[in-house]
């Protein structure tokens, strides 16, 4: 399988490399949140020790973060697990984020600024899994309807051989990832926010509202 291929059919990397295991790997799955977590948990723990990285410096503010760690963990304790689950907290640090965006404010999301922010949490990630010891890094980002498993797969292929650790790709939103990761936040009654997490996203979620607000007067 050519690299192009890995990029475009991480699910089905996935179920190979699961279907061949004779041992229980560990894997650093960096974690957005809950609610994307959920599925990419419930699918990994049949197969791998898992360590859930939370970093996200790109959540503001801080509250946001704080609601959205706390639920995480929440949903680690009464998730029953068949392997292990470990959460590694990192310190907030939202400048490290600003930092990375700065000259790429005003772009819409889903573009150069996002893959800029999905490579600054894989690179933590790949950075991690490598002092820890650990068998491969992943990320939940591939759950997202709204985000490219391409481009993400792609920067964990570059990560990986950056930083000599295996990055396990995936295509969780595959076999109904994200219905499932919708019904597990039903049953868990996991909060589910409707921005990505960023001001910017934030910024356009509202921009959003309000001309749809605007054209239901105008319509009525």
């Amino acid at each position: 399988m050519n690299n192009d291929d890995l990029f475009r059919n991480g699910d089905k990397v996935l179920q190979e490399i699961e279907a061949k295991l004779d041992y229980t790997p560990k894997v650093l799955l960096q974690c957005c949140c809950a609610p994307c977590s959920s599925y990419c948990i419930k699918e990994l723990t049949n197969y791998f020790d898992l360590y859930l990285l939370y970093y996200n410096p790109n959540i503001s503010p801080v509250e946001e973060y704080t609601k959205r760690k706390n639920e995480l963990i929440r949903f680690v304790n009464e998730f029953p697990h068949k392997n292990k689950i470990e959460i590694i907290d990192c310190d907030y640090d939202g400048e490290e984020f600003f930092d990375m965006a700065k000259g790429m404010e005003m772009l819409k999301e889903g573009g150069e600024r996002c893959f800029k922010c999905y490579n600054l949490r894989l690179e933590k990630a790949a950075q991690m899994a490598k002092e820890m010891g650990m068998d491969y890094f992943c990320t939940t980002l591939t759950l997202s309807p709204l985000k490219s498993s391409y481009i993400i797969n792609k920067i964990g292929n570059d990560l990986q051989n950056k930083y000599q650790v295996k990055y396990l790709f995936s295509d969780f939103k595959k076999r109904n990832g994200y219905l499932e990761s919708i019904k597990l936040s039903k049953e868990y009654n996991l909060y589910r926010q409707d921005y990505c997490g960023c001001i910017y996203s934030k910024r356009d979620r509202d921009l959003k509202k309000r001309e749809k607000e605007e054209q239901l007067e105008i319509a009525s």
